[in-house]
């Protein structure tokens, strides 16, 4: 059976607007207190309802400044950013797994194919131990 290419859409409508919800993208804090353009963006599953998943950067964070979340990625509508960058207005359509790019001084946008998106890690445990779930609750 031959596999299926999963970086080759069949159709260009078949990879676009996957989700209606949300309005808000995770947008570095470098695009806004140095003021750089947006180099590098994906798009992840939502991780609540007013989330599309994108998330833009501007290329020059350091994995330090990424791993302080909280602090370093601003809560931006995308419209916000579209306005700001019209290049952004047709990417933004796309599905979870798109990934962007583009380079210093270019306007052009490139499809990355290459990069694996970050997923949050769920520690989980299965078992098929009944036994483990016949607990008696404490009185």
């Amino acid at each position: 059976m031959k596999s299926v290419d999963v970086d080759t859409p069949k159709t260009t409508e078949s990879e676009t607007n996957q989700t209606k919800n949300g309005f808000l993208a995770l947008v570095s804090k470098l695009c806004f207190d140095e003021t750089l353009p947006i180099r590098f963006m994906y798009k992840t599953v939502p991780e609540h309802l007013n989330d599309t998943g994108w998330r833009m950067f501007t290329g020059y964070e350091t994995e330090e400044f990424l791993e302080d979340q909280l602090s370093n990625l601003l809560p931006v509508p995308v419209e916000k950013m579209c306005r700001l960058d019209p290049s952004l207005s047709e990417l933004v359509t796309f599905n979870a797994g798109t990934v962007w790019e583009r380079v210093p001084g270019s306007d052009s946008w490139e499809r990355v194919h290459d990069y694996r998106i970050p997923s949050h890690n769920v520690d989980v445990e299965i078992t098929n131990d009944v036994d483990r779930f016949n607990v008696e609750e404490e009185k």
